[in-house]
């Protein structure tokens, strides 16, 4: 690893203090430091002398915040599945792997090979409009159907491979992955699915049928939802970050990506170790 990117999220305390000894630090070690834009003008570097050399020349990425700007590194290393180290600067952080205060000691571990690659799953999904495709994404997390600011549902069917499944009508729907299974999904009643199972997660938000449940399908699968009423302010959403706007007779198709999500785990956590942790269950 001799070319290592930085992402951070500046409004986080101390930032650029943080930043500017992990640079040195780096460098002192015989690294290469390519940073992010918003990065270089916290510390002072010129914006434009790093534009778009993360994607393109990383060896590894230290992505320094919360599990946003993990989803904004996995979407940018997408197609290269650059490693990817999470410091968690504050927050839940389910992505993140060490804490601030363990960052020198678990680089040092890094560097000296002391470390697994996980696998994550990604999704690719496209938002169709008369035949015309009008917007496209990667995530890491989920794709979300939603209603608008008004309290009236929406109504959608879904498809599995080309195959009618059910309509649907409620709040909205949830495509998530096993590592989006920890977030919107879980607060809309999903299950926690371990990032090892190759599987997708529907769940409706709020559905008016309880008989609704969430679902899980195989990773393989093609899914569609098809917005089937005429609702002001119905949006697909990507990883929470990027919000399109749905008119009657849209359809968002959902597959798995080619590419997956590397991220850099010390050997001695597990993905229930970081469960216990983070949802504070019980037990040492």
């Amino acid at each position: 690893m001799k070319v290592i990117g930085i992402l951070a999220k500046p409004k986080f305390p101390n930032m650029k203090p943080t930043l500017t000894q992990l640079v040195a630090w780096l460098r002192e070690h015989g690294k290469d430091v390519v940073l992010d834009p918003k990065v270089a003008a916290l510390i002072g570097k010129s914006a434009s002398r790093y534009q778009g050399r993360i994607a393109d020349k990383a060896d590894m990425v230290i992505v320094l915040g919360g599990d946003g700007t993990m989803l904004n590194a996995a979407r940018l290393v997408e197609e290269r599945s650059t490693p990817i180290l999470g410091i968690n600067m504050g927050g839940l952080g389910f992505l993140t792997e060490v804490g601030g205060e363990d960052l020198y000691k678990t680089l040092e571990r890094v560097f000296a090979k002391e470390y697994t690659l996980e696998e994550r799953l990604m999704l690719r999904a496209r938002l169709d409009r008369r035949g015309k495709q009008i917007a496209q994404a990667t995530v890491l997390n989920d794709v979300v159907v939603t209603k608008g600011e008004l309290s009236r549902m929406i109504a959608m069917t879904i498809a599995i491979d080309g195959r009618f499944v059910t309509s649907l009508r409620g709040d909205g729907l949830i495509l998530s992955t096993p590592t989006g299974s920890t977030a919107y999904s879980m607060s809309a009643g999903g299950p926690i699915v371990t990032p090892s199972v190759n599987a997708l997660v529907i769940t409706p938000i709020c559905p008016h049928t309880l008989t609704h449940r969430p679902l899980l399908v195989p990773g393989t699968a093609t899914l569609a939802i098809t917005l089937t009423s005429h609702d002001k302010g119905a949006m697909v959403t990507f990883d929470g970050q990027l919000g399109v706007a749905m008119t009657e007779d849209d359809t968002v198709t959902i597959t798995s990506s080619r590419h997956k999500t590397k991220l850099i785990r010390l050997p001695e956590r597990t993905y229930y170790d970081m469960l216990r942790r983070k949802l504070k269950w019980g037990g040492d």
